[in-house]
């Protein structure tokens, strides 16, 4: 089993920064893409960020040039950095891995349990 654990969210003011971090612990072989996922009240889940294993990103357009996704892969971990932001972003952010595990050495999709990012005007 992988488990996914999200840090960083909070409240912050309109214009502010945020930092989320998700780092995944568990039965690992590699990781391949890994991302964040938001999702407002009343909203579908939207992908904001997604960074392949060598380190190509793309993004939504909402939030490109305000957010950076990067990654550590010593760390399993993945985080966005968030600038400039706008009450439009308060959503619950959900990190993802797309994990081969190191027992069966198949492939899937795991999930963290959900930051909150407020923003407020």
């Amino acid at each position: 089993q992988v488990q996914l654990v999200e840090s960083g969210g909070g409240l912050v003011q309109t214009g502010g920064s945020l930092r989320v971090s998700c780092t995944a612990s568990g039965s690992i072989f590699s990781i391949n893409a890994m991302g964040w996922y938001r999702q407002a009240p009343g909203n579908q889940r939207e992908l904001v960020a997604h960074i392949t294993r060598s380190g190509s990103t793309n993004y939504a357009d909402s939030v490109k040039g305000r957010f950076t996704i990067s990654r550590d892969n010593a760390k399993n971990s993945v985080y966005l950095q968030m600038n400039s932001l706008k009450p439009e972003d308060t959503a619950v952010y959900y990190c993802y891995a797309d994990v081969r595990d190191g027992f069966s050495f198949k492939t899937r999709d795991y999930w963290g349990q959900g930051t909150q990012v407020t923003v407020s005007s």
